[in-house]
């Protein structure tokens, strides 16, 4: 598109190496430059002259409507979330099932587990477990009908006594009448105490600790029960 205009090493665009688009001042330094250097016995033709002020007026529009998308995009963007976290404070106070069987003990009274049996089984035991993999608690004789099942635990170990703070897992082992392991579904069941908006993301603040929004599995009728 260029006329060659003899050496070109002594042009100096001020941008670092290796870049391999041409934005619309590179664009107009070159052209610019074209002009100083061109050949007075030969000069720039004027239908080619004419041609490069064009591509460079479609190269300006080009780059204002970037702009231009790139604003609306950050302006949408706000919005979203500005209408998100209006509708999760309106969360505040629902009961929420929580996907999961990590438990954090930092103080609550209690806690609210469940388990989702697919059939029926012949036999169903949770067990609680420590950060270094011990178990600290063993609950027989659950109900072992197929379907959804909430219990409490209290924090407190086999031999009655509060266990310390601190993170662990409780596991649902469940058995059909050929003592075959069956897949149980684990959650947590507890109330969104607050909400908390940062730049990870929401948080929400279930019975004194934290969890992401992408972690709920349901939001909960007051009313329902669990066996």
């Amino acid at each position: 598109m260029f006329n060659s205009v003899g050496p070109v090493n002594s042009v100096n665009l001020n941008e670092p190496k290796g870049k391999s688009i041409l934005g619309k001042d590179d664009f107009m330094k070159l052209m610019l430059m074209q002009l100083k250097n061109q050949d007075p016995l030969s000069p720039l033709d004027g239908t080619e002259f004419a041609s490069q002020l064009a591509q460079f007026g479609s190269l300006e529009q080009l780059s204002n409507m970037n702009k231009s998308l790139e604003t609306s995009i950050n302006a949408n963007y706000q919005l979203t979330q500005s209408i998100n976290n209006t509708l999760t404070a309106a969360l505040i106070g629902k009961d929420v099932k929580i996907e999961g069987s990590g438990l954090t003990y930092k103080g609550q009274e209690e806690i609210t587990i469940g388990y989702s049996l697919p059939s029926n089984a012949e036999s169903v035991t949770i067990k609680v477990y420590d950060k270094f993999g011990n178990i600290v608690k063993t609950i027989n004789n659950l109900s072992n009908l197929s379907g959804d099942h909430k219990l409490s635990w209290d924090f407190t170990d086999n031999n009655g006594e509060k266990v310390p703070f601190g993170e662990y897992t409780f596991e649902v082992d469940a058995r059909d009448s050929k003592n075959q392991n069956i897949n149980v579904k684990r959650y947590k069941i507890g109330t969104i105490d607050s909400i908390k908006f940062s730049e990870n993301g929401t948080k929400l603040v279930v019975n004194g600790v934290e969890y992401l929004l992408s972690d709920i599995l349901e939001i909960m009728n007051p009313n329902a029960s669990g066996g």
